[in-house]
């Protein structure tokens, strides 16, 4: 053992104390909790969604001739074909919930204010490849509610002015789907947005090494005594234990409530009730109470304004001296999120 350890600290010149040093961080007494560190739960499920993929890609067939029948292939006839096609479903679903809750827990615990507004930004955009990931990933089973999910997204996209004809023909590869639409969903899904996803997670977390984590103070701690605790292997051991309650619980609903498969895409009969994804819900539900391009053009104008909102925030607490305001208006971003999500599931 001792000349095979030369011969690697000769080509690797770090020891074991500094290798120690570089990753053992101290971390805040508050993340002992599990729901205040949300991030390490997206990240484990993104794993997951990379393994279950590939596997997926092995037998999927990226083809409006052949993708139905390679999706009901691989749930029907491939060993435990169905259990994978399952588990990367609700990992999809979780790991949306989990980001949510984290890019939620970051903006009530105000933890995005100075000097952390870039690494919020960045969250914005990894919530947003979550819900892409998540619309490209139902759009490639080519059943009704791929092919009229698609045909719905790509004709909202023409409403977006000045841009919108020209980021519609890139998504379908043509004016209306075609042999070339699912081929480009499959592209974004298993190569262009995880690869970005990965750049993001990763300047995501080399930003909060550089800056450090948000710490929060609970009225329950003791004034004295350590306000951290090591990373490994204290944090480590919580985050495996995280990681093994989630895997039992992909596996408990992916056997319980495994994914289905609906009826073929028929490009000639628009079905009379469809509904994409849950996530979508609230966005679905806006663009019935307004006209197509002012319900874009609006929620682009949403979507901006929560990019940019610890600026904002600064702003108001500037101007106000008040530094509560963003609670309100958190409150009632959740209860109108959370109605609209519920109004649209019951009707």
């Amino acid at each position: 053992m001792g000349v095979i350890g030369n011969w690697f600290k000769e080509r690797l010149p770090v020891s074991g104390v500094e290798l120690a040093e570089l990753t053992n961080e101290p971390v805040p007494n508050h993340m002992r909790r599990w729901w205040w560190c949300l991030g390490g739960t997206p990240a484990y499920l993104f794993v997951v969604q990379i393994v279950t993929g590939i596997l997926l890609a092995m037998y999927y067939q990226p083809a409006p001739e052949t993708a139905f029948e390679s999706v009901e292939r691989i749930t029907n006839e491939v060993n435990f074909g169905w259990y994978i096609r399952s588990v990367h479903k609700w990992a999809a679903t979780l790991m949306i919930a989990a980001v949510v809750l984290h890019q939620m827990r970051v903006y009530f615990t105000a933890a995005y204010r100075k000097p952390r507004e870039i690494n919020w930004m960045i969250g914005m955009c990894l919530l947003l490849c979550t819900l892409l990931l998540g619309f490209t990933g139902y759009s490639l089973v080519f059943e009704q509610l791929s092919y009229w999910g698609v045909t719905v997204a790509s004709n909202i996209c023409d409403t977006v002015p000045v841009v919108g004809g020209t980021i519609k023909q890139m998504l379908l590869g043509g004016e209306s789907y075609n042999e070339n639409t699912i081929s480009r969903f499959f592209i974004l899904h298993a190569a262009v947005l995880p690869t970005l996803m990965v750049m993001l997670i990763a300047l995501h977390i080399a930003i909060l090494r550089l800056q450090g984590i948000s710490e929060l103070q609970f009225e329950d701690e003791p004034e004295e005594g350590p306000k951290h605790f090591d990373f490994f292997p204290d944090h480590l051991y919580t985050e495996l234990i995280v990681g093994l309650v989630l895997m039992i619980l992909l596996s408990t609903l992916a056997t319980l409530y495994p994914a289905g498969i609906g009826t073929h895409a028929d490009p000639l009969t628009t079905p009379e009730h469809i509904k994409p994804e849950w996530f979508f819900y609230p966005s679905f539900l806006w663009l019935k109470w307004f006209p197509g391009t002012v319900a874009v053009l609006s929620s682009g104008f949403i979507v901006f304004v929560m990019f940019i909102w610890p600026f904002i925030d600064a702003m108001i607490v500037k101007a106000t001296k008040y530094k509560d305001f963003y609670v309100w208006v958190g409150i009632a971003g959740v209860l109108m999120l959370v109605g609209m999500t519920l109004w649209e599931a019951l009707h």
